[in-house]
Formats: C-alpha cells, structure tokens, sequence
C-alpha cells in the first residue's frame, strides 16, 4: 500500500545563490559524505530531503541530517533515514522507501514513494 508520494524540483543556478549567501547552509542540509559531492548531485540530494519531507505529511520537526541519500554498489540511490525522519516513517508505517533522482538542463528532480 502507497503510505506516501512526494516530488520537488530544484533549479540548480539558484541552489548555488542559495549556498553562496549563506555558508553554513550546506552544513544544516547535508551530511559530510553528502557535501563533498558536486553541485548538481548536491541539488538533487536537496530535491530528494524536500520530496521525503512532502511523502511523510510535511511535519515541522525533521532534521536534514536524519536523511541521507546513499548509493548501492549499482548506483541506484537509497534514503537512509534516522532520527527523527525515521521516526516519522515509523509512525506512519513505512515499510519500504523508494527514491528517483534526476538532474539535466539546469534542474534536479527527486521523487519519493513510501510503503506500509
């Protein structure tokens, strides 16, 4: 059973702004292994935090590092969730988390599926 669905887009040249202005910004969003990547994939990462947020309801209180975009041996992305995300996912009971993740022409996409 479909629990949730999310989607955002990133417009990356605004991303960058986004970091350029506020330094610490990527400290709060992302995790060290997630902020040493290139800006792109930075943007899609954030598309993918911004579409899990949407798929668990929006709730306040989630941190940005409780949610980790990781990458299997093939490539293929996973969210791996902790804290306080996972703790949402639990209280909706998600049982699985599916993530696509895109970036072409200046935008980067991400769309989340949760099961219960």
């Amino acid at each position: 059973m479909i629990v949730g669905v999310g989607i955002d887009v990133v417009d990356v040249e605004r991303f960058a702004e986004s970091l350029e202005r506020t330094p610490r910004l990527s400290e709060r969003l992302f995790t060290p292994a997630e902020a040493a990547l290139p800006l792109n994939s930075l943007a899609a990462r954030f598309a993918a935090k911004e579409a899990l947020a949407k798929s668990l309801g929006a709730p306040g209180n989630l941190e940005w590092h409780h949610a980790e975009v990781v990458k299997e041996v093939s490539g293929r992305p996973l969210l791996a969730l902790s804290g306080t995300v996972l703790a949402r996912a639990d209280e909706l009971g998600v049982t699985s988390v599916h993530l696509s993740l895109s970036h072409d022409a200046g935008i980067a996409s991400a769309v989340v599926v949760l099961e219960g």
